[in-house]
């Protein structure tokens, strides 16, 4: 029988320390002042820690003690990550758990707000990613434009697109370049939810970003957790090929292409808001060049010393998800509740990662709200009205 604070989750014990990025019970311990033994028990739910303890773990890892009463918005499907293969486990169980929270946040505002409904269509049809074929991910593509009547031309902000489908969307800093996103559809009510790296972040890494994150939304939503272990790297493959015939569409976007140079890859670059490095995978792809030609231009894309930053990355504002802080500005701003109110009674996280998350100006909760009292013109009873002050209406002619 377990002891201590009856209702703990041994879970949330694990999120929130992923979330901290304690990558071990040991240091968790060493913050508290105990034996690593105890934190041990508590996450593999043998024991619970008592009223003193849980108080001590909810000021280390800055969350309210309610938050581990409650329990886990996780997902039974997998979450697909674009991180590096040097990527520390610290930082991918870190963005695990960012993911977490972004579904908490997300299912706690869809109680006072109606999201945008899910307006992804089943274009598997009944194909499961083993069987897919290139041509089969061009021809996904093209029926996906045409659903959302994109047409043919550049699609310049994929934020929005997702938003508007009715995927929820948040960015954050991951403290490290070896993260770009992640992706994974909600067990509550079956959406998908993306979270974006702003990390060293330009125009066209966020379309290539949020394009690629869509392609596993898309294409992966059956996807076991075995086979997203195993299969990775082909998953990944597929996410990217999707990506690249989105935003680069076969029929329009080759036929653009003046000559296969860089200089003719920037003059699009401007136009189709896709860096260089992608136009060159793009061509490769579609054989338009052979594989030499291709690593000449990689060749000379690094004697450019593009590979740090392509030119025009710091021309383009990047786009940034507004459905989360519209949410949050709607309850507070129509009454339904207060800052506070949702503090004390909907949210257990700390206000700063949830401001983050939901893109949220630094201190918003911590800010009072505006109090807006309504003025009447004061009427003056010795001042009588005057009838020669008043507008004269002039007839205009018709023409």
């Amino acid at each position: 029988m377990r002891v201590g604070t009856p209702g703990f989750v041994p879970e949330r014990l694990v999120e929130a320390r992923a979330a901290r990025r304690i990558l071990s019970m040991t240091e968790l311990a060493r913050m508290l002042g105990v034996n690593p033994s105890a934190v041990s028990r508590w996450e593999n739910g043998t024991h619970a820690p008592d009223a003193a303890a849980l108080a001590d773990l909810a000021r280390e890892l800055r969350v309210r003690r309610e938050y581990f009463l409650r329990p886990v918005h996780g997902s039974d499907h997998p979450m697909f990550s674009r991180s590096l293969a040097s990527a520390l486990k610290r930082d991918t169980s870190y963005q695990d758990a960012q993911m977490q929270w972004l579904q908490e946040i997300s299912s706690i505002l869809q109680h006072y707000v109606d999201f945008p409904e899910v307006d992804i269509p089943d274009v598997m049809k009944g194909l499961t990613y083993k069987q897919l074929r290139d041509e089969d991910i061009e021809g996904i593509a093209q029926e996906l434009r045409s659903h959302w009547n994109l047409g043919q031309a550049p699609c310049t902000n994929m934020v929005a697109l997702l938003e508007r489908i009715g995927c929820v969307v948040a960015s954050i800093e991951m403290g490290t370049t070896k993260l770009d996103g992640l992706c994974s559809w909600s067990r509550e009510d079956e959406r998908p939810h993306i979270l974006l790296a702003s990390d060293k972040m330009s125009l066209p890494r966020r379309q290539m970003d949020a394009a690629h994150e869509l392609g596993h939304a898309v294409l992966h939503k059956g996807v076991t957790h075995e086979q997203l272990k195993t299969d990775l790297k082909e998953i990944e493959r597929q996410a990217f090929r999707f990506a690249s015939a989105f935003l680069m569409p076969e029929t329009t976007y080759v036929h653009e292409v003046p000559h296969y140079s860089l200089a003719g890859l920037l003059s699009l670059k401007e136009r189709w808001r896709v860096s260089i490095k992608a136009q060159i995978r793009r061509l490769k792809d579609l054989d338009i060049i052979p594989d030499h030609h291709a690593t000449q231009l990689h060749k000379g894309y690094s004697a450019k010393g593009w590979h740090k930053e392509e030119p025009m990355d710091r021309e383009w504002p990047i786009p940034e998800p507004t459905h989360l802080l519209n949410a949050f500005n709607l309850i507070v701003d129509s009454g339904t509740r207060s800052k506070a109110d949702l503090l004390a009674v909907e949210f257990t996280m700390h206000p700063g990662d949830i401001e983050n998350l939901a893109g949220l100006p630094s201190g918003w909760f911590s800010k009072n709200e505006a109090s807006v009292v309504q003025l009447t013109l004061k009427s003056d009873p010795q001042k009588t009205p005057d009838s020669s002050s008043a507008g004269e209406v002039v007839q205009f002619p018709r023409r």
